[in-house]
């Protein structure tokens, strides 16, 4: 709003000194008649004309100063007034030069904010800060992806809704001290963090006045700034940490549990060759074939509870390759057909053309293919068919509604899943033992299992490798009949993908 500006009281004051004078003297020279009252009004008119118009002239340059002030602090680089006096053009030039300075600074704010926002977007920890409602007013990159971006602007309850979290927050916004709390997000992966609730001040800054005061008023003081209470929430992913420890305890338990009966058989052979069968060289070579088995299957046991153990530890952490299934597929096959073909059994891929890719990790999908070709392998009739069938369907289904906002923002956006079902001819499983198949060492026919080669974990690891790519397993079966394992896997956003090609290029 263009601002009004009145001559100042002590400037009219002095013009009116400066006329009285004059206006005696022309009244005291009519008085005597040494002036007509008509000549005497004119001379006096004159002057009282040029002091109006000195004071009119400074009234329109003080407003036109004001006005340009106010466009300096409105526009930006507005052009000063034309047409000013010497004096004026000096004051106009002050306050262009104490503009650009300021500009300067807020420049130079401005560029440490940002700097501040880099720094922060690039901590890999997650990092909110709450004002004294709780509304998140800050978040960086690493609480973006784990939140969402509509994390700003709410109550961090909307978003994070763990009680001892809250309560922690509160306690701080409170005027209590720094907090340190673990916790666990169940979902999409189980994950636990440890929570840091730091205190924060901070000044704000009083409202700007306004400016259409009151003609010659003075504008009255800023308020004094407030002091707002906030808090610091940071979040370090300690999974990692925790399942080491865990992991740790498992793999003794699981493997004092499971080696105990092939080490006891092997002592058992040992003691034997050392003794009655010292000399026996028929009871050697059938216990040594004995022995070789149960080394194998100790073996084999161990590797998959290494890599079981590989995968829990890196369950929590998503993976950001494109996988072609049907690629993976086509060497899984091949490198188990010479198998399949010692029980006369036909691996038969069923797969339309133009299947987009999915998320993961080629290696790891490659062991849940392997793994489950080689059960329908083992499990199926001989002389019969497994059918490997892929397709795209509608991930809904399922019960998945897209992947989480890190994976949003690098493409990967949608329900659409690739489903890799693998179907067998063998003799299926009863309904009571599907819920616990992927259970660790849980086996429907154990002997039959152990007498395969089989450890127990095949189908533990395609489970963890499916919470790590936010997939899903389901398991059909009929007794005589077969079985049919079915994965489905997030299928990437191959437009997004090539839109970010071209832009990093």
């Amino acid at each position: 709003m263009r601002l009004k500006a009145m001559p100042p009281f002590r400037l009219m004051i002095a013009v009116a000194l400066m006329l009285t004078p004059l206006l005696v003297a022309l009244a005291l020279a009519v008085k005597s008649e040494a002036l007509t009252s008509g000549l005497a009004a004119l001379v006096g008119f004159l002057p009282l004309l040029g002091a109006g118009m000195a004071l009119r002239i400074h009234q329109r340059e003080a407003a036109a100063l004001a006005d340009y002030a106010v466009r300096l602090s409105d526009a930006g680089n507005p052009a000063p007034p034309v047409g000013q006096p010497v004096a004026l053009g000096g004051l106009v030039a002050a306050v262009a030069r104490l503009h650009r300075a300021a500009a300067r600074r807020t420049e130079s704010v401005q560029a440490q904010l940002d700097a501040n926002d880099s720094i922060l977007d690039a901590l890999h920890d997650p990092l909110v800060v709450m004002d004294a409602s709780r509304q998140v007013t800050r978040a960086n990159l690493a609480a973006r992806d784990l939140f969402g971006d509509k994390v700003l602007g709410r109550d961090l309850a909307s978003t994070l809704r763990n009680p001892k979290v809250l309560e922690a927050v509160d306690a701080v916004l409170r005027g209590g001290a720094t907090r340190v709390i673990e916790f666990t997000l169940p979902v999409p992966v189980e994950r636990t963090f440890e929570a840091q609730v730091k205190p924060f001040q901070r000044s704000l800054p009083a409202a700007d006045p306004p400016h259409d005061s009151v003609d010659g008023a003075v504008a009255p003081p800023a308020p004094a700034p407030q002091i707002a209470r906030m808090a610091i929430l940071t979040l370090h992913d300690v999974t990692a940490a925790r399942r080491s420890e865990q992991m740790r305890a498992d793999f003794i338990a699981n493997a004092s549990h499971e080696l105990r009966t092939p080490l006891s058989s092997l002592l058992g052979f040992i003691e034997t060759l050392q003794g009655p069968a010292r000399d026996d060289p028929d009871a050697q070579e059938r216990f040594l074939a004995i022995m070789h088995d149960q080394a194998s299957r100790m073996s084999r046991l161990v590797n998959d509870l290494l890599s079981l153990s590989r995968i829990e530890l890196d369950e929590h952490m998503p993976p950001s390759g494109r996988v072609d299934v049907l690629d993976e597929l086509e060497n899984v096959i091949a490198a188990l057909e010479i198998k399949a073909a010692q029980r006369r059994i036909r691996l038969i891929l069923d797969a339309p053309e133009g299947l987009p890719r999915v998320v993961g990790d080629d290696d790891q999908l490659t062991q849940v293919f392997q793994n489950l070709v080689s059960n329908a392998i083992k499990y199926t009739r001989e002389d019969s068919d497994v059918t490997v069938s892929v397709a795209l369907v509608d991930g809904s289904s399922v019960g998945f509604a897209g992947l989480p906002a890190a994976g949003r923002r690098a493409g990967r956006t949608g329900a659409a899943m690739v489903s890799v079902s693998v179907r067998d001819q063998g003799d299926g499983i009863a309904r009571t033992h599907l819920p616990r198949l992927t259970e660790r060492f849980y086996r429907v026919d154990a002997a039959r299992s152990r007498a395969m080669g089989g450890t127990g974990l095949g189908l533990a690891i395609v489970k963890h490798i499916l919470n790590r790519h936010r997939g899903r397993l389901t398991i059909e079966s009929e007794v005589g009949v077969g079985s049919a394992f079915t994965v489905y896997l997030p299928a990437a956003d191959e437009l997004a993908d090539a839109a970010a090609r071209r832009k990093a290029g």
